[in-house]
Parts: C-alpha cells; structure tokens; sequence
C-alpha cells in the first residue's frame, strides 16, 4: 500500500524527475503498475508513437498511428451534438482505417426532467446529454479504442469511467473559446480574469 502524498507539481521550478529524481520514493511502486499486459502494451505504444512522430503528427494523425499500431480494427467515437459538423469529418477519416462505431451524446432521447437535471432554457424541453448510455452502446459494439469529441466537462468522466474500451480525447469542449481550453492559459486577458475571480472568493 502506498504512502499518501500531496504532491505540487505544477509549482516546481527544477523539475528533477526528468533527470531521474524519484521525488516521492514511488518508483518501485509505479513500476508494478506497468506489469498489466494491456497497461504495458498501451504506454509502449504511446511511447513509440512519441518518439517516432514527435513534432511531426496532429492529434488526429497520432490517434491513427496509436490504434494501428496496437492492432485495433473497431473505434468508437462519442461526440457532443454540437460538433456534429466536425464529427462528421473525423469518422470520414477513421473509417478510411478503421472499422468506426459513433454515437450522439442525445442518444434515446431522455428528457432532462426524467433526472431533475437543471435546463439550459426553462421554457424548453431539453433532452439530456447521455454518456452512460454513450459508453454502453460502445461497450456493446465491442469497440477497442473510444476517442471522445467535444463531450461536455463531466460527461466525459462518466463515459470513460463506464466505457470498457480505453478512451483518448481528440477535442475537448470549450463553447468560448472555440473549442481550444488552452486559450485561457496563453492568452494573459482570460488568465487577468481568473485572478479576478480568485480574489472574491
């Protein structure tokens, strides 16, 4: 069993660990992680996907490489209904590959009010967002690799903690920022902002 620790990395300025410094004393511990077959085979693959492509691939082009590099034949694809435009693109480009498996995220058209789930507009009537029942119709399609497009933050951590499938995020959902979340942190007037924020809390 593990000790507990409380690590802050992102405060770190030496970062040591890259040179070899077990920080934590964890790294017998973590090797033991990497003795699943199929937790080995994936982060091999990953790692060789790094290191051969490294700079070279987009995201997409590397979710291509991954998958054929691991041997799977059948992806799913879980997409938010607000991307069905770019939901569209990618299965055109996976299915040049791949066996493709996509679902909706309003799939079977559950009303929010089933759930007492709040409404975006209350006048509406709202079908929810179903990841569960996403994850699970990937589960029956048997699907080896599940890759996620524009979920909505949460949503996303209940198909991957229902799918049996691994999951990897081509695009995650950001409605303000077009999509791409790491905005917030580059551009230093969405960063100002947050501080704000910070300060009346």
């Amino acid at each position: 069993m593990s000790k507990k620790i409380s690590p802050l990395c992102g405060r770190c300025e030496d970062k040591k660990c890259r040179d070899g410094k077990d920080c934590f004393s964890q790294a017998d511990g973590h090797r033991q992680l990497y003795q699943d077959s199929l937790i080995a085979k994936l982060h091999k693959t990953a790692s060789a996907i790094e290191g051969r492509y490294y700079g070279k691939e987009t995201r997409l082009g590397e979710i291509i490489l991954f998958a054929k590099e691991m041997g799977y034949k059948r992806i799913g694809l879980a997409f938010c209904i607000g991307l069905s435009e770019e939901a569209k693109v990618i299965e055109q480009i996976l299915s040049k590959h791949f066996d493709v498996v996509s679902i909706c995220c309003k799939v079977c058209g559950i009303d929010k009010k089933e759930f007492d789930l709040p409404q975006i507009s209350s006048e509406d009537q709202e079908v929810m967002c179903n990841p569960a029942g996403q994850a699970q119709i990937l589960n029956d399609a048997e699907t080896q690799l599940n890759v996620l497009c524009g979920l909505c933050v949460g949503h996303d951590a209940v198909f991957t903690k229902i799918s049996d499938a691994p999951v990897t995020t081509l695009i995650a959902k950001d409605r303000v920022l077009a999509h791409n979340p790491a905005s917030a942190v580059y551009c230093k007037y969405i960063r100002k902002r947050f501080n704000e924020d910070m300060k009346q809390e």
